[in-house]
């Protein structure tokens, strides 16, 4: 029984690993906050730093936090405690683990989003999705909003009732070379729209006129959201990783997959809305409007508008399903090692979670518009907490507790033990001098963004 227990927690195979950690990086920040942040900070210029920023520190933060995973075979909390028994050890550990249980109720509310608007273009609804008051109107019915949470939260329960190889990895299968074939297609209908071929020369060609210090640090926030960095989904899928699968290798995939699904969600994007908006700068607005309200315009004005939106939101559904299935799998794992409790009773606690949390985000624009916190209704105040404040600070600690405690040769060790560590110069360059300076950046430039100080 044992055997067969632990066998069903680990992968199967390299590929299963690497298509279920892309899954989890290919979320809805690359197809809503990329393209936008891409059309704000330069375009061709903003993709050529994105790429560079990727290949290293990205690369340094994913190796970290993977091989501490394997490493130790426990989830965030386990893997801090593993090194000392001290107050920082289990802070640390803690905002790790934390984190993907706070996003993922809020998560799958958005996803919720999606599974409306995707059935509406089955309906025909094309039009109707189009109007300027539809999402507004759509978000404030707090009970239909609840509705399709609870559909999207089933979706990703399911599968991670099938445990890790017959669940994650199998869904992950199955679902990533859809969501490429999806991309793909839609990429080809935006790019041939006719007036389209001015936003991929934008989005694709550098022009080093546009660049400035913010397209570096907006890059930089963009590729460290991205690559489901500091959410404890890498130290948990590195525990189910066996010890002949090879690190380094799999960390490049995982770049490489991530990079181009970003590159063909600006593709898809950036031309269309050249081609269909007369205001193209002013229409590629930030977060949920460019997705829920921008783009039905698009897909309105567009021959097959229909088709378009039903692909659009088929792909967005699955890249916000894995990427949900990675923050529920990583907080199951976590609280069945801490709490010692079996995966099932694990399951059930975050059923109850997911529907108070979810809930609350549901309400905050409908029934609770009255409460905000900070200024911000329960959805953004989760979003802002987790991702500016806790992220950056969940990943300095990783970064503190190898510079500090574990040190770099055992991180190396543990790369070479299924492979050459072909960047370990790099590696050690950026953790030793420049992870912790760019996690601060990226914490301070969160922190006054929303306070208003700068413009992201």
């Amino acid at each position: 029984m044992r055997d067969k227990k632990a066998k069903n927690s680990k992968f199967s195979s390299r590929l299963g690993y690497v298509l279920a950690v892309a899954g989890s990086a290919v979320g809805l920040g690359n197809i809503w906050r990329f393209p936008y942040l891409a059309a704000k900070y330069g375009g061709g210029i903003f993709l050529l730093v994105y790429l560079i920023l990727t290949v290293s520190f990205g690369y340094v933060l994913i190796v970290s936090e993977t091989a501490l995973g394997r490493m130790t075979q426990k989830s965030p909390i386990g893997a801090f405690k593993s090194f000392g028994q001290g107050i920082w050890y289990k802070i640390g550990g803690w905002i790790n683990a934390i984190i993907p249980i706070l996003i993922v109720p809020y998560y799958s509310v958005i996803g919720g989003w999606v599974i409306k608007y995707f059935v509406e273009y089955i309906k025909g609804n094309v039009n109707t999705l189009a109007q300027d008051n539809y999402f507004n109107n759509f978000i404030s019915d707090s009970f239909n909003v609840e509705f399709w949470f609870i559909i999207f939260a089933l979706f990703a329960f399911i599968t991670i009732l099938g445990g890790v190889k017959n669940g994650i990895e199998r869904s992950s299968k199955i679902m990533m070379p859809i969501l490429v074939v999806l991309a793909i297609m839609v990429v080809i209908y935006s790019v041939t729209r006719p007036g389209a071929i001015e936003g991929v020369k934008y989005f694709l060609i550098p022009n080093f006129e546009d660049f400035s210090i913010m397209t570096i640090v907006a890059a930089m926030g963009q590729m460290f959201y991205s690559l489901s960095i500091a959410m404890g989904i890498l130290y948990t899928y590195g525990s189910y990783l066996e010890k002949d699968v090879d690190i380094e290798k799999s960390t490049k995939q995982v770049e490489l997959f991530d990079t181009a699904i970003a590159i063909l969600a600006g593709l898809m994007v950036i031309p269309a809305v050249f081609a269909f908006s007369t205001e193209a700068a002013e229409s590629l607005q930030a977060g949920p409007s460019l997705m829920f309200i921008t783009l039905p315009k698009v897909f309105a004005s567009m021959g097959a508008g229909t088709i378009a939106g039903i692909l659009f939101f088929l792909l967005v559904f699955f890249a916000a399903l894995t990427s949900a299935i990675s923050l529920l799998e990583t907080s199951v794992s976590s609280l069945s090692q801490q709490f010692h409790i079996s995966r099932n009773k694990a399951i059930v606690i975050m059923a109850f979670v997911m529907l108070a949390f979810g809930t609350t985000s549901c309400l905050g624009y409908g029934v609770w518009d009255f409460i905000s916190i900070f200024g911000m209704a329960f959805l953004d105040f989760y979003d802002f907490l987790t991702n500016s404040i806790m992220m950056p600070i969940a990943a300095l600690a990783t970064c503190i507790l190898i510079i500090k405690v574990v040190g770099f040769q055992r991180i190396i060790d543990e790369v070479k033990i299924s492979s050459p560590f072909k960047r370990e110069k790099m590696y050690v360059f950026f953790m030793k001098y420049l992870a912790s300076v760019f996690l601060i950046i990226i914490l301070l430039s969160s922190v006054a963004s929303v306070l208003g100080i700068i413009s992201m």
